[in-house]
């Protein structure tokens, strides 16, 4: 007797992968960082563009010495 579960297999289109795999996307990312005697400044920028829409984001952090 055979206990080893069977697996089928079968070809997918690029088209059909991109699908399955969350589609195209493209993406970039940039920083900034500031430092002073007095206190360290930094931000964040972020931003990704696929077929549904554009995400952006930003962040800015700030630490005294």
């Amino acid at each position: 007797m055979n206990f080893v579960p069977q697996v089928a297999t079968t070809e997918i289109s690029d088209a059909d992968l991109d699908n399955v795999s969350g589609g195209l996307a493209i993406g970039g990312s940039g920083g900034l960082c500031v430092e002073t005697p007095i206190a360290s400044v930094a931000s964040d920028l972020l931003a990704v563009a696929t077929p549904e829409g554009v995400t952006t984001g930003m962040a800015f952090h700030t630490a005294a010495h």
